[in-house]
Formats: structure tokens, C-alpha cells, sequence
């Protein structure tokens, strides 16, 4: 909380206009310190929104199981994860979380995927003594565990507290405000010292204005000189845009973790996602039945219980993710009854079942990978060899395709010697009955998200680069991202991949895909393209993601992500939906081009009053406005509708360099302004005979109106609503010089004739010059786009 609020309170900028503010108050010119609300309103924007996206932060945990299966009095009890105690007898099963850190206590093939936790991508066999964490996943056979550590003390609470460690994202837009604020306040010290003398000469002479108090006046005008030089509405506007963006995204189910976030997404130029949760939903369905020429001959016809079998394999408690997806397909059939079993693991990769002569399914069945099960078997009957070497040409074939694929083969050797060993002991060794038939393949699919082609397809026509980063074979991953639409003939292997900074860039250049992708490469794959110049986005699912996810310049997560992980990311899509991106990357678009627009308006100001400032004091003029003068034309000509033009639509596609496009326009816009008032300046000393308030009447006027054609340039194209705010502005500024409360109150009078008369005619000059340089602008960004657009095309073609 603390770092949340030094990065949003204790700044540079707050505290120049603390100081100018307690300063004039302490000199009672109250009327001159409007400018301190607008201070107080950005920083109390800012907390709010980064405090509640740390609440949110603090709700996130590791563990998502919402009960624990524990027994207690001899009977196996759910109970909250909560409530786990320590010294509590976990039983275990497929499928399950670990709710606390435990010691196995008994095993039957018990194997944990810890993936989520250390990066470990094979699933880890445990026995009786060893370690189990909390936050790791049961995917096979089933154990009974004793707690050892429960709440804080936990391996998840203890990895959760580091995930969620602050940090913010490198924004753009912010980088930006921050250089010039360095360099105003490389300018504050020389330029202030130069109004306060020129102040001080105008009354008199430093002596003079001492002894009689008028240096009061003189302090005043610096304090003036100091508020016009610093953007003072810019990082509210920018403040006040990206938190209405969080409520926007939010009701679409999309959770910003941080203000600037946003303005990251749009900038984003390649996405790194996983496969697995990202492009697919992250869930294994059964595909088809691949039957093979035994199926109609010696086996199967004799033992026709194949269905039977798969359906006692899909309903059987220790089943593997897998094999779970066949229950859909094939009933439990709860007559069938096993005599023996040996559950899966992912050494043998195989799983065997026997069941007795008076069932549907006499005999014993093998399902498992084909590559191990017809490889390991030993077929003694020549034409089973031969239909084992088609099924495992055919397996290759649906593997290459992108399907994941088992085999179920028969065998009338029982298996019970074997079992009663695997329920003891690792089952590492046991082996394949001598006689195997293969009977049918099976192949699975992960699901492909619905919206994951469009939402590709967006991106690229964006401009935005996609590489798929996964731990999967890279064939099947280049299946998966040729089905979503990515033109791609294979995937790369990781595991081929180079040390070597460049020469892993320039892989990452060429390539779209890539498969067994270990979770330190991923992180140096993020910075690789980061070296390249590419803003990149990436998508993680596991807490071993975190250190990626934090080198990326923008992490994302779907809902299925581990809670950690959601933790680090900056943006978390609440419901899952892939599809929400394209609302996120125009909602940035819409944010940082109406930034851009808006900074005009606020660098424009600044660049006015430095000039100005420096011009006024060199000329040992007193500075020409009072603050609250300053505070109005603020109001009129940029605060008041920066406001709009920052919520409005906007849907430009975001090109870099944000800060040099705002200077190139507001420094000379700047320098126009300040001719305009050097001109009136000049004219009312020559002319002589003008009262104090008429000449800061017509400088006003003169400034006033420039600065709103500098309104009008930058909030083209012009449309109903924003015509009617351009109106409404000039008509504030009439009752500001016409109406006599406002008038008294700022000081203002209309001027006489004719110096009403010269601060009309140089304010029409000085907006036709603004015209002319908003036109070289216009034609200035249409090149950069097609530069751009022709850059973007190049970067899509690896």
C-alpha cells in the first residue's frame, strides 16, 4: 500500500504545486490556488484505482479447490479448505488439489503434477515419505497424505506473497509525462529566477519592492509563471481515462490490474500465448474410434467387450485426464466388475484392467500410448505384429494432425501378479501381457476456443505479430495454430533453441510456432523480442509463467490461469473469453490516441508559458497574467474539454514516438501564442495610456483565442458533440469578460477600443498560422501511417 501511494502522492510534480499552493496561501491570495484541486483530485484517482486493484490482488490465492476430501473418525469427510488442520490424513485421488503441504503416507501410483509450481512439465511419481505441495494437481492413481503445513506457512502462501509483489508496467504515456517533468524542473530554477527579477524590476528594483511590500506581487506573478509551466491537467486527464477504461473493460468481464495497462495492450506489436487455455480451452474431449483389422478377427471378435471396457476406463476414480474424457462417450456400465488393476503413470504410460470369463468383457485390456504398448508388447502371432505396425503408422499419422492418441489392445494373460505388486510399490517395472491385440485407436482433442480464430484474425489484421509458446510437441501445437488459421507448416522445437541472445531473436523473427518450450525459455524468448524493439504481450497458466509474465510488458490471463498467475498479470479475462482482447487493444487505442490529442493541448500551454515566462522576464516585464487569470483560460481552453476528448472515440491505430508528435505540434503552436501576446504586449507600451486590468484583458483575450483554434485543430474530425463543446467554450468566454461576477472575480474588463481591436486582429493571425501548422501535421501523421502499415505487413511475414 505504501508503494502505491508514494508512486501516486509522493511526486515531483505534486510536489511543485504543494509548494506554490501553501505558498500562496500563506500570502493570502487564496483566489490565485484553484490549481491545488486539481493536484489532490489526480492523486486521490490514482490511489483508488491502484488500491482497488491490489484488494483484488489480495483475494487471489494459489489454491482454487474450494473443499479437501480428509478422514477423520474413520470416515473420509469433504470439509473446507480452511478448515484443514494440521496433522490432517488427506485422501488423494485424481483430479484432486492438494490443499496443504503433506508426507505421503500410502500410495497406489499416486502421480502429482507440479508444474503449476515449479515449472516441472512430466507428472512426479510419489511413495510413502515423500513431499507433496500444496497447489499441485493428483492426475493419476490415488494416496493418503499427512499435513505438515497449512495457511501461511504453505509452499502456495508462500509463493503467492512474492507473485504479488507491485509493480508497474512500462507505460508509454507515463515515461513521457515523467521526461517533461524532468525537464521542467531542469528549467524551474533559471526561469524563475528570471520572472522574479523581471517582477521585481517592473515595481522598482529589488530595493524598492522590499521596502515597500510589493514583493508580494513579485512572488505571485513567479508562482504564476511556475503553474502555466507545468501540465497541471495532464496526468489527471490521463488518470481520469485509463480508471473510466477499467470500468468500461470491467463490465465486459475484464479485470486491469493497473491504470496504464491499458495503453500497454495497444501498443502491443507481438502476442506470445501458450497453446493449452489460450487457443484451446484447456480441456481434453474425446474425439473418434479408430478401428484397425483386429478388431473384426481374433480379439475383439472373441471378447467383444471393448466398449465396455472403455467405459469401465472412463469411469474408473484413478483415470487419468485422459481416459476421464471417455465416460461422455461410453456409460459406466456398473455391472462390470474388475478383478485387477494397474493404474497409469506417466513412465509406462499404460493402464491395464482384468475382468472375469462371466463378464461383458472377459479378459485383460491395455490402454496406454501406442508407441509403448504396441513397442513393449511382444505379439508372438504374425499377424497381430503386423496390425500393431499399421495401428502404430496410423497413431503417427493422427499425432501429426494434432490429435492426441491411445490404443486399446487384449490380452487373455491375467495381470494379477503384476497388480498386487503395483499397489505396493512404484510400478515403473511392470510389464506388458506377452499375447497383446491391438484392438481400436482413440484420439483426442484439446477444444479449440470458439473465438480464437477471430480474434487472430483481428490481431493480424492489426498488425499485430502472434507466436504460440508451448510445452507440447511442436507438431501438435502447429496442428492446433493451423486450425485457429496461423499459416504454419511445423513448429519449431525449443529444445534446439540457442543460448545466445541474438541468435535466439533472429529464431523468433522467422518462426510463429513453438513446441517443447521449458519455462525459463519462455521468459528469454519474451526478452529476445524485446530486444528486437517488439512491445510484447503474453499469456500464461501456471505460476512457473510468473517470471515471464513479469519480463513481458504486459502479462495477460484467462480465467482457467492459476490464481498466481492471475496475481502477476495485468489484465485477467473474468470470463474466459478470448474474444474480450480486441475490446481491450481498442480501448487502449481509444485511451493513448486521446492522450495524445489532450497533450497537445496540455504541451502546448507549457511550452507557452516557458516562452513567455523567459521573454517577459528578459525583457524585465512583469509576468502578464495572475494565476486565477491562468486557472480560467486552463478551464476554457484545455481542462474543461480535454475532459470530453479524453472519453471520447477514437479508434486510430497506435503508432510509437507519442511525445514526439505532441512536441512537434505544441512547441510551434507555442511559439505562435506567444507571438500573438508579445505583439499586444508591445503594442499597449507603445500606445501608452491602457490600464493594468485592460492589458491583461486583452492578453487574455488574445491568448484565450489562439489557444481554442489550437482546440479546434486537435479535435478533428469534427462531429456534432464536439462542435457543440468548441461552442460552449467560446461562449464561457464571452460571459468570463462580460458577465460580472466571473469578471470581477478574475480581474477582467473589456479592454477599450482599440486594444480590443489589435488583440482580435493578432489572435485571427494567430489562428491562421495554427491552421497552417495543424495542415503540415495532418499530412506529417499520414506518412508515419503508411510507414507504419507497410512495417506492420513486413512484421507479419516471418
Amino acid at each position: 500500500m505504501w508503494d502505491i501511494v508514494r508512486v501516486n502522492v509522493l511526486t515531483l510534480f505534486n510536489a511543485i504545486v504543494a509548494g506554490s499552493f501553501i505558498l500562496l496561501l500563506v500570502l493570502g491570495q487564496w483566489q490565485d490556488a484553484l490549481f491545488g484541486f486539481s493536484a489532490v483530485s489526480n492523486a486521490v484517482i490514482g490511489v483508488l484505482q491502484e488500491y482497488r486493484a491490489k484488494r483484488v490482488l489480495d483475494r487471489l490465492a494459489v489454491i482454487s479447490t474450494p473443499h479437501a476430501r480428509v478422514l477423520r473418525d474413520g470416515t473420509v469427510q469433504d470439509i473446507a479448505v480452511k478448515a484443514v488442520v494440521h496433522e490432517d490424513i488427506l485422501v488423494l485421488r485424481a483430479g484432486d488439489q492438494v490443499p496443504a503441504d503433506a508426507t505421503m503416507l500410502d500410495s497406489e501410483s499416486l502421480e502429482i503434477d507440479e508444474s503449476l509450481l515449479t515449472g516441472e512439465a512430466d507428472p512426479v511419481m510419489k511413495v510413502p515419505g515423500d513431499d507433496v505441495l500444496s497447489g499441485s494437481n493428483v492426475v493419476a492413481g490415488r494416496g493418503r497424505a499427512q499435513v505438515t503445513r497449512v495457511g501461511s506457512e504453505s509452499f502456495a502462501s508462500r509463493l503467492t506473497v512474492e507473485a504479488k509483489r507491485f509493480s508497474m508496467v512500462n507505460s508509454e504515456i507515463r515515461n513521457g509525462l515523467n521526461r517533461i517533468l524532468r525537464w521542467i524542473t531542469w528549467a524551474l530554477l533559471p526561469i524563475m529566477l528570471i520572472v522574479v527579477n523581471g517582477q521585481m524590476q517592473a515595481v522598482g528594483g529589488w530595493g524598492l519592492a522590499i521596502s515597500t511590500g510589493s514583493w508580494r506581487t513579485a512572488v505571485v506573478g513567479a508562482v504564476a509563471s511556475i503553474i502555466a509551466m507545468v501540465p497541471l491537467g495532464l496526468v489527471l486527464m490521463s488518470s481520469v481515462a485509463f480508471a473510466v477504461s477499467g470500468v468500461r473493460l470491467a463490465q465486459q468481464k475484464v479485470l486491469i490490474q493497473e491504470l496504464a495497462a491499458v495503453e500497454v495492450l495497444a501498443r502491443v506489436d507481438i502476442l506470445c500465448m501458450d497453446k493449452t487455455g489460450t487457443l484451446t480451452e484447456g480441456t481434453i474431449v474425446f474425439d473418434a474410434v479408430h478401428h484397425l483389422g483386429e478388431t473384426h478377427d481374433t480379439g475383439p471378435q472373441q471378447s467383444p467387450g471393448w466398449r465396455n471396457t472403455l467405459s469401465w476406463f472412463g469411469a474408473d476414480p484413478a483415470a487419468n485426464a485422459t481416459a476421464r474424457c471417455l465416460a461422455e462417450e461410453f456409460p459406466a456400465d456398473a455391472s462390470l466388475q474388475a478383478l485387477a488393476t494397474i493404474p497409469f503413470s506417466s513412465e509406462r504410460k499404460w493402464s491395464a484392467v482384468e475382468f472375469g470369463i462371466d463378464t461383458a468383457a472377459p479378459g485383460t485390456w491395455i490402454l496406454g500410448a501406442p508407441e509403448m504398448v504396441l513397442a513393449l508388447g511382444s505379439p508372438s502371432v504374425s499377424p497381430r505384429r503386423a496390425v500393431a505396425a499399421a495401428a502404430l503408422i496410423e497413431a503417427n499419422a493422427l499425432a501429426s494432425a494434432g490429435m492426441r492418441t491411445l490404443v486399446l489392445a487384449y490380452s487373455t494373460e491375467s495381470i494379477r501378479t503384476d497388480a498386487a505388486t503395483a499397489l505396493q510399490s512404484s510400478t515403473a517395472g511392470t510389464t506388458l501381457p506377452s499375447d497383446l491385440s491391438a484392438t481400436v485407436l482413440l484420439t483426442f482433442r484439446e477444444k479449440v476456443r470458439p473465438d480464437a480464430t477471430r480474434t487472430l484474425s483481428y490481431f493480424h489484421d492489426q498488425g499485430v505479430g502472434v507466436r504460440v509458446i508451448s510445452g507440447d510437441n511442436p507438431q501438435t501445437v502447429a496442428a492446433v495454430a493451423r486450425e485457429v488459421g496461423l499459416n504454419v507448416k511445423e513448429g519449431y522445437d525449443a529444445r534446439t533453441l540457442p543460448t545466445d541472445p541474438d541468435k535466439l531473436a533472429e529464431i523468433m523473427e522467422q518462426n510463429l510456432v513453438f513446441g517443447r518450450v521449458t519455462p525459463t525459455q519462455k521468459k528469454d524468448m519474451v526478452r529476445a523480442l524485446q530486444r528486437r524493439g517488439h512491445v510484447v504481450a503474453m499469456t500464461g497458466d501456471g505460476v512457473n509463467d510468473a517470471l515471464a509474465l513479469k519480463y513481458a510488458d504486459i502479462g495477460i490471463a484467462m480465467n482457467t490461469a492459476a490464481a498466481a498467475t492471475k496475481a502477476v498479470s495485468r489484465v485477467v479475462l473474468l470470463d474466459g473469453r478470448f474474444d474480450r482482447l480486441p475490446s481491450v487493444v481498442a480501448e487502449g487505442r481509444r485511451v493513448i490516441a486521446n492522450i495524445e490529442r489532450v497533450s497537445m493541448l496540455f504541451l502546448t500551454k507549457t511550452a507557452y508559458a516557458v516562452a513567455i515566462s523567459v521573454f517577459f522576464g528578459t525583457l524585465i516585464w512583469g509576468f502578464p497574467f495572475l494565476p486565477r487569470q491562468l486557472s480560467a483560460m486552463d478551464g476554457l481552453t484545455i481542462g474543461i474539454p480535454s475532459f470530453f476528448l479524453a472519453l471520447m472515440a477514437n479508434a486510430r491505430r497506435y503508432r510509437p514516438g507519442f511525445l514526439k508528435r505532441s512536441l512537434f505540434f505544441a512547441v510551434p503552436a507555442a511559439l505562435i501564442a506567444t507571438a500573438g501576446i508579445l505583439a499586444v504586449k508591445t503594442y499597449s507600451i507603445v500606445a501608452s495610456g491602457f490600464s493594468t486590468k485592460d492589458v491583461q484583458s486583452a492578453l487574455v483575450i488574445t491568448l484565450s483565442l489562439i489557444a481554442l483554434w489550437v482546440l479546434v485543430v486537435v479535435a478533428r474530425p469534427l462531429n456534432r458533440a464536439r462542435v457543440g463543446i468548441l461552442l460552449a467554450m467560446y461562449a464561457l468566454l464571452v460571459a468570463m469578460l462580460t458577465v460580472p461576477l466571473p469578471r470581477d472575480f478574475f480581474n477582467l474588463a473589456v479592454p477599450s477600443s482599440p486594444l480590443l481591436q489589435v488583440s482580435v486582429a493578432v489572435s485571427i493571425g494567430g489562428c491562421i498560422a495554427v491552421e497552417v501548422l495543424g495542415r503540415i501535421r495532418a499530412r506529417s501523421n499520414a506518412r508515419g501511417d503508411a510507414r507504419s502499415d507497410r512495417h506492420d505487413r513486413a512484421a507479419l511475414k516471418p
